[in-house]
């Protein structure tokens, strides 16, 4: 089971037409297997087949052992910096589009968008999702300047728990600037970095203490760097409590239990750090596919940890994944 992956359609309307404002993304085709994501006259990310195509996905998906595959949007889509009414008409295209584009296939598992910097249209639009075949919810680690103890953002994840919906987060809009534009150093660096912000704006701004324990949330590109710092959290929680621990009731530490992360960390050692730090119990295989960062064949990092026991490996390969999808799948 791979609960990482991404769509993008093969071609959309025009959104400065379907949804006013202007600079949006659109797909320059370059031929029946290529094309390039615009932003303006700006190139954004070329994309082949595999993003579009359920042929090409699923053959790939066979060469690399996989069964079951999430799909969830381009974070680029999201939208989250525009007016709502926007992010609401543009919300609606793709997540449409998606189930246009997967055509009912019960091996592809798709996740739609929300607006999220309207929370109320945001659970409007998850409930339209779920009835129409989505089976949960992809989202941006930060809403601006507001992080995921936002009241809004917890509002709606408390709506998520609600309704059984699993929520996949996913950094985006990483910060730019002359030492981050060199070397995709923005994806290297500042990914691994936000999804870190994000997991301490969980613990530390009492969003876990808020939520209840029914959330299930994953955390992509195996929750950024924070495996590898709790214990300066931690420590910092304990030595610095009165400027560190916000709105915490209990230490980092404590909250490990309540969210899942994938595997997309390649190596060994991090993946060993992943399921000591986290347990197995909350690491699942995501690829990134069809992105040139991402892992393949996906799930080769837990096939090749013999450290891992048989037991082990079948919960980082399928049944955590299972859990986290709950029944909507229709799988057990």
């Amino acid at each position: 089971m791979d609960v990482h992956t991404h769509l993008v359609p093969k071609g959309w309307p025009d959104l400065a037409v379907a949804c006013g404002g202007e600079g949006w993304p659109w797909l320059r085709v370059d031929s029946e297997r290529d094309a390039m994501i615009m932003v303006g006259e700006t190139e954004f990310r070329p994309v082949g087949a595999q993003a579009w195509d359920p042929g090409t996905r699923r053959a790939d998906m066979d060469a690399d052992g996989i069964d079951l595959q999430v799909v969830s949007p381009t974070p680029v889509f999201f939208a989250y910096e525009r007016p709502a009414d926007q992010a609401i008409k543009v919300s609606r295209i793709f997540n449409d589009l998606t189930l246009d584009t997967l055509a009912g296939d019960s091996r592809l598992v798709p996740f739609c968008q929300v607006p999220l910097q309207d929370p109320d249209a945001a659970c409007e639009e998850l409930d339209r999702c779920l009835a129409a075949g989505h089976v949960g919810v992809e989202i941006g680690n930060h809403v601006g300047d507001k992080d995921l103890d936002d009241a809004g953002i917890v509002a709606f994840l408390k709506h998520c728990a609600e309704v059984g919906a699993p929520v996949l987060v996913h950094p985006w809009d990483m910060p730019g600037g002359p030492r981050l534009d060199r070397w995709m150093a923005r994806w290297l660096t500042g990914m691994p970095a936000e999804t870190h912000l994000s997991l301490l704006a969980m613990i530390l701004g009492g969003a876990f203490d808020e939520l209840p324990e029914s959330l299930r949330i994953c955390f992509a590109h195996g929750g950024g760097s924070f495996a590898f710092w709790l214990g300066r959290v931690e420590n910092a929680w304990n030595r610095r409590g009165d400027v560190v621990r916000g709105k915490s009731q209990y230490p980092p530490s404590h909250y490990l239990g309540r969210f899942s992360v994938d595997t997309v960390v390649f190596e060994q050692p991090a993946l060993r750090l992943l399921v000591d730090t986290l347990g197995e119990d909350q690491v699942m295989v995501g690829s990134d596919y069809p992105y040139p960062l991402g892992e393949r064949p996906v799930g080769e990092v837990v096939r090749r940890a013999d450290w891992l026991s048989e037991a082990q490996q079948v919960k980082l390969l399928s049944d955590n994944a299972l859990r986290f999808l709950g029944d909507r799948t229709g799988r057990s």
